[in-house]
């Protein structure tokens, strides 16, 4: 309601609480009135709320807003060349971590074994201009031939940037200010695997989040976003070093909780605010989990996989104060081991690392179509628009369209060997290879602010 409506009726309610005489009008109930009024005035402060909170928070973690890998954007070109690039970035170090945006602004991070530094970039989301960066030293170690020093994404806040890396003396969390200064730094302990770091952290209210399952001694921690303080650490059983980032689940009759996938716990949902297990499917997975967990209809979804085969998905129907979890439905043909999936409606699309891609009925697991695209995969696909995009690990990203039926839109070369998910942010999609960040489309977003 336009504010000039809401002072004439305080105006009359005034009146008529005093007693006075309201002038001849055709009868008003007053009732239904203040009914629309309420109903109107919340829904305008949730049209604020929404608008305020799309502008500064579009992808503040790996795979943007709570890990679903969705973006409304309608800017992004599904076939471009290198004269609809905006800008080009090189970038000393390889990462194939996934830049988070805030604002105007966006955060990565590289890790360089010549230097032996890693470095936390923040540059202009339209600009590409390096604003600042930040290097820490560390000290190279054995890893897997597909890793890099710098594979856990950051995660951002209107405050802060949040980083995090590994070497097996220790495992490092440290918070920025968004101009590059350090806010505080922790260290977790040693960490211990064969194949290196890479789980990211998240941001949920007032606190940062990360898993911590390896090889060693293994737990999951929240701290005060603020200062580092640990809010809660809980122990976890591990069998090998999980890769898997969390997501929160909303539960209608309790509370919110984070999910967590791994070998050795299953999925397991997590009070955010004490780090008490609310439940559990211990023996969902019987290999590494690599995937995140994503939500869509009703389902909780996760995978396991090995590089010898033998991945499979599962949809699971989440616990509650009153049930436990249990598993909807399992797909094992070419299901993914690293990429995560998508779930739009009632699609669900499996991305798989050999190339076939998937679209399922999400409520109930049938496979509507399944089709070779070609390529190898590490990132995960995400939906834009009504169309999939991912980026196959010799830098070509493959369109393809997200509906019923199969086809391939376009294949867009980068030319760079790419591990990485792509952040879409204000309508640009930013894309992280590991010799440069590339940023395209966005030509009717909104004004540059850098």
């Amino acid at each position: 309601m336009p504010c000039g409506g809401v002072n004439r009726l305080a105006a009359v309610l005034s009146l008529a609480k005093c007693g006075a005489k309201l002038p001849a009008m055709k009868r008003i109930n007053w009732s239904d009135r203040m009914n629309a009024l309420v109903r109107h005035s919340f829904a305008y402060l949730l049209l604020l709320s929404a608008v305020s909170t799309g502008l500064a928070q579009e992808w503040p973690r790996f795979r943007g807003p709570n890990g679903s890998g969705i973006s409304p954007a309608k800017t992004i070109p599904t076939t471009w060349t290198d004269q609809d690039i905006n800008w080009k970035l090189p970038l000393p170090g390889a990462g194939h971590s996934s830049p988070v945006l805030w604002g105007n602004k966006v955060f990565v991070t590289t890790g360089d074994d010549q230097t032996k530094q890693v470095s936390v970039y923040c540059l202009g989301a339209v600009s590409g201009q390096v604003l600042w960066q930040k290097t820490f030293p560390f000290t190279p170690h054995h890893k897997n031939n597909y890793n890099t020093f710098a594979s856990a994404s950051p995660a951002v806040d209107q405050h802060h940037v949040y980083v995090c890396w590994t070497t097996p003396e220790h495992y490092t969390l440290m918070a920025l200010t968004h101009d590059g200064q350090t806010v505080w730094e922790k260290d977790l302990g040693p960490f211990v695997s064969q194949h290196g770091g890479g789980t990211s952290p998240i941001v949920y209210q007032d606190k940062v989040v990360l898993g911590n399952e390896q090889d060693g001694a293994s737990f999951l921690i929240a701290v005060e976003a603020a200062t580092g303080k640990t809010r809660w650490q809980i122990p976890r059983t591990s069998k090998e070093a999980v890769y898997s980032t969390p997501c929160v689940y909303e539960s209608k009759d309790g509370p919110p909780a984070l999910i967590f996938n791994s070998h050795s716990n299953g999925v397991s949902a997590i009070d955010p605010d004490n780090g008490k297990v609310l439940w559990e499917l211990p023996d969902a997975f019987d290999k590494r989990a690599v995937s995140s967990p994503v939500l869509g209809a009703g389902f909780i979804f996760g995978a396991c996989g090995s590089g010898g085969g033998g991945n499979y998905l599962i949809a699971v129907r989440p616990g509650g104060p009153s049930k436990k979890p249990e598993i909807a439905y399992t797909i094992r043909k070419s299901a993914p081991y690293v990429p995560t999936s998508v779930c739009v409606g009632e699609r669900l699309f499996l991305w798989s690392d050999s190339g076939i891609v998937s679209c399922v009925q999400a409520a109930s697991g049938e496979v509507k179509w399944q089709e070779r695209v070609g390529g190898n995969y590490f990132g995960s696909p995400l939906w834009v628009d009504g169309r999939l995009f991912c980026v196959s690990t010799k830098g070509e990203v493959v369109v393809v369209e997200a509906s019923d039926r199969f086809q391939v839109l376009a294949r867009n070369p980068l030319g760079e060997v790419t591990h990485s998910t792509p952040a879409v942010a204000e309508g640009r999609m930013y894309i992280h290879t590991t010799k440069s960040l590339i940023c395209v489309g966005g030509q009717t977003a909104v004004k540059a602010r850098d």
